[in-house]
């Protein structure tokens, strides 16, 4: 009997184990967190972890500088990593997917125009490009969450627009054409289906820098803002204390590691299918 593909693919079977750990504690984080995430307690301020000397059972991972417990927050900061990079991914995916059907099907100035448009884009760096607008716009995770969105929709307009080049000149959108099927209905029927498969991997490596950014901007005070946690953010803050406190910026690095890590495997074996 021969073996399952998805069984021989080991990327891909320990993505899905990572991403699923991070995913369950996103969801589960009311529920598994020892405490309140934004209770504060001075009288508990940078507390180790139960396995060190002076550390306790009820924070587990310890707490940090206004004895907030690290667990939870990192339970609940897995939320907003999440939310931000399938939301900012789920934006992107729809601008640049609709603008590269649009632009490969009809082809001519609306080709030039959206293709245009991307080259002025793609020449600055995206990370510049999201510093200088959550620097203009209010900090909030909706607004981090749209200019995310609308800062990388390029790739996957770039891959939407080649692969319905190709995929247009097949003969059965030759055939519907032939029959009177409307350009709406051959493109979201017989063009966008098949040209799903390379998006849904470029999804995931986009979802893991996503992820990143996120953690970036929230460390130089851009992105999600307090008290709503979030790993980027507890890392700027623990930094301050890493000589005397090294768990407050260590677990929520190793948070961040282990999720990017999951996604880009997932996305990698998704890739070998």
């Amino acid at each position: 009997m021969k073996r399952s593909p998805v069984r021989k693919n080991t990327m891909l079977i320990l993505g899905m184990i990572f991403t699923t750990v991070v995913v369950l504690m996103a969801v589960l984080a009311p529920i598994i967190s020892p405490q309140d995430y934004i209770r504060q307690d001075l009288r508990n301020t940078l507390k180790p972890p139960f396995w060190v000397e002076n550390g306790k059972w009820g924070n587990p991972l310890g707490t940090d500088h206004l004895g907030r417990d690290i667990l939870s927050r990192i339970f609940f900061g897995a939320r907003v990593s999440l939310f931000v990079g399938v939301g900012s991914v789920l934006i992107a995916g729809t601008i640049g997917i609709t603008l590269g059907l649009i632009a490969g099907y009809y082809g001519g100035r609306i080709d030039s125009l959206i293709m245009r448009i991307a080259d002025i884009q793609l020449s600055f760096p995206p990370i510049f490009l999201a510093i200088a607008m959550m620097a203009v716009v209010p900090s909030s995770l909706l607004n981090l969450i749209l200019t995310l969105g609308v800062i990388t929709w390029v790739q996957f307009g770039r891959v939407a627009r080649g692969s319905t080049l190709s995929v247009k000149e097949k003969d059965f959108v030759e055939a519907a054409r032939s029959l009177g099927t409307s350009n709406v209905n051959i493109i979201l029927r017989h063009v966008l289906p098949n040209i799903l498969s390379p998006l849904v991997v470029i999804a995931t490596v986009y979802m893991s820098r996503m992820i990143l950014v996120e953690a970036g901007l929230s460390f130089l005070g851009l992105g999600v803002q307090p008290p709503t946690p979030a790993w980027g953010s507890m890392l700027s803050e623990g930094r301050t204390y890493f000589k005397i406190a090294w768990w407050y910026a260590t677990f929520p690095g190793i948070s961040i590691f282990i999720t990017v890590l999951g996604i880009n495997m997932l996305g990698d074996g998704l890739r070998r299918l």
